[in-house]
């Protein structure tokens, strides 16, 4: 047991480390510069500061502090799996220290069981949240420490009823329910307002797209069930080891199997995979216009003439497409894009180019009238007297040469907190403050249904905007409107030179192989370039450059049995999670009779 010396000591260091970075957060906020990985001292001293003030009280279990090392073993495993860190692999036993725990709490037979599975694995979830994904603290302070301890007690609500379930029934039932309940507790995530689904088990593997090109054929969720199972059988390896002291030979046999053959599989799939498709040129733009401070000190004719200088360096006669990155151009408005100071301009460039498309994100501004329907996202000012109405859009636009045509498509997949306010019928009380930090409860407008961008040769592009890149099932939705190839636009300098930026492009690598889609990646900074049909990044930018790159994407038509079917392990395991919750119920209400 921790002595309380040691305990107040540790304490004392941690809060000190925990006031010394919120001070020196401060201080750079006021002088305009950036934090960079400062969040991360913050978070995690601030969770080491409220777990060592709690400790004693912390659990009742006898050995409690062996428990507690294992826990924070599973979180530090767990991020260690995730880009950008090379050691993916660890992701096939980073649960086995958690489920060790969760067999010690219930071979004790203590009381409020429950309440201890809850507390153990959230503190290995918050450990695994908070050091793969501090970074969102640069972009909103607040919004990312309650997205980080929010999400992280999400996380404990399949491992709890995995616990209960290995109560109620048995332990081969319990185990399946764990990988059952967990992807089924990734889906709906996935499909729900409160949606934080960057730390979804199978994007571990976006960092070697060469492990996981059956993603084709599963989608991530193929790539959690993987690496689920291979936790189940090496912690029954591990506690078959605990109780004979040998390791058993047919349980590591099977347990190097389920790993072994699905990459062998993969790494022949990739060898053989070829781009298929007519080939296109396409030119992406990385401006640099880092988006805290400097996009909004310079005039918006320095940051045109950025635009037209690297475009113009890089631009042939046979560039069929140019990609600006997300929210290039703000507040122009829905109805008269062309004549727009920013845009015209760039207009007039296009037109010089006969084959010319340009694909750009910009932020729309449209007035709607008193009689018009109105959306959730509809948002009100008073002038002249008179009430009007208008919502705001974070959207796509495609630009061709000698055309008046504006196509537009408005980005849906808004991220929590930062582009809309989850739950707001619920949250109503909250739109005082909301308003007083200058935010607004209505957030940004969405449409309905994916809409591809069409080109003069017949060709489909999706124009897929940020936070919707890592949303598998999402992007097929282009695909089966008939894209051809995904132009991912995006702005991932808020989260500074971090691991956020190249977290992200993992993410897209995976969608590449998903829907076996060349894409095309424009980011204001963080890493722009072209991803083959395979996953692999070429011509890869570096982070904090000014620049344009020139290449080839291959245009292809045929849909994956992912793109068909989607989700499909997760729905099979969204029905298994029911079935097993209603015997667990029933056992329940027999054993209570």
């Amino acid at each position: 047991m921790m002595n309380n010396k040691t305990r107040w000591i540790s304490f004392l260091f941690a809060l000190v480390i925990l006031l010394a970075t919120s001070g020196w957060m401060y201080y750079l906020d006021q002088q305009r510069q950036l934090w960079g990985y400062l969040p991360l001292f913050q978070f995690g001293s601030l969770f080491a500061t409220l777990l060592l003030l709690i400790y004693p009280r912390f659990s009742r279990m006898k050995n409690k502090d062996q428990l507690l090392v294992a826990a924070v073993g599973s979180g530090v495993l767990l991020w260690a799996s995730f880009p950008a860190l090379p050691t993916t692999f660890f992701i096939f036993f980073a649960f086995i220290p958690l489920l060790w725990v969760e067999d010690k709490i219930a071979a004790a037979h203590e009381g409020m069981a429950r309440w201890e599975v809850f507390k153990y694995s959230y503190v290995s979830f918050a450990i695994w949240n908070i050091l793969t994904t501090y970074w969102v603290g640069n972009t909103a302070l607040v919004a990312g420490i309650f997205a980080i301890f929010l999400s992280s007690a999400f996380m404990t609500i399949p491992f709890v009823l995995f616990h209960n379930t290995k109560k109620r029934l048995n332990e081969k039932m319990g185990y399946a329910a764990f990988v059952a309940y967990w992807i089924s507790f990734e889906y709906i995530y996935l499909n729900q307002e409160i949606s934080w689904t960057w730390l979804n088990i199978g994007n571990c593997f976006g960092q070697y797209p060469s492990w996981v090109q059956w993603y084709e054929y599963t989608g991530v969720f193929g790539g959690a069930l993987w690496a689920l199972v291979a936790n189940v059988l090496g912690f029954q390896l591990w506690k078959n080891y605990e109780q004979k002291h040998t390791v058993e030979k047919s349980g590591a046999i099977k347990m190097a199997a389920w790993i072994v053959l699905p990459l062998l599989v993969s790494v022949v799939i990739y060898t053989q995979q070829e781009d298929q498709g007519p080939a296109v040129e396409v030119v992406v733009v990385q401006p640099n216009l880092e988006p805290h401070y400097v996009k909004f000190s310079l005039s918006k004719r320095e940051q045109l003439q950025r635009f037209v200088s690297l475009s113009q360096k890089a631009l042939t006669d046979s560039t069929d497409y140019l990609v600006f990155p997300e929210t290039s151009f703000n507040r122009v408005d829905y109805d008269a894009i062309l004549r727009d100071r920013s845009i015209a301009p760039i207009k007039s460039m296009i037109d010089q180019h006969p084959r010319l498309k340009l694909i750009t994100g910009v932020s729309t501004q449209r007035e709607l009238t008193a009689d018009e329907p109105h959306g959730p996202a509809v948002r009100t000012y008073e002038r002249a007297g008179k009430t009007r109405y208008f919502e705001i859009g974070n959207a796509a636009i495609q630009l061709t040469a000698k055309s008046g045509e504006v196509p537009v498509y408005i980005k849906s997949k808004l991220v929590p907190g930062a582009e809309f306010l989850p739950y707001r019928e619920v949250f109503f009380f909250l739109k005082p403050l909301v308003e007083k930090l200058d935010g607004s409860m209505a957030g940004l407008a969405t449409q309905a249904e994916r809409e591809n961008f069409s080109g003069p040769s017949g060709e489909e592009i999706a124009p897929v905007i940020c936070y919707e890149s890592i949303y598998g099932s999402y992007v097929t939705d282009y695909v089966q409107k008939g894209a051809n190839a995904l132009f991912i636009v995006t702005n991932d300098g808020w989260w500074d030179n971090t691991a956020g930026h190249r977290q992200h492009l993992a993410y897209a690598r995976l969608r590449a192989i998903e829907t076996r889609r060349s894409i095309a990646r424009s980011a204001n900074t963080g890493i722009s370039g072209f991803i083959n049909q395979r996953g692999d990044v070429l011509q890869a930018t570096k982070y904090n450059e000014a620049i344009a790159v020139k290449g080839k994407i291959q245009l292809n038509n045929e849909q994956t049995v992912y793109t068909k079917w989607k989700d499909l392990i997760a729905r099979i395991c969204s029905f298994l999670s029911i079935l097993l919750l209603l015997n667990v119920f029933v056992k329940g209400k027999m054993k209570r009779k």
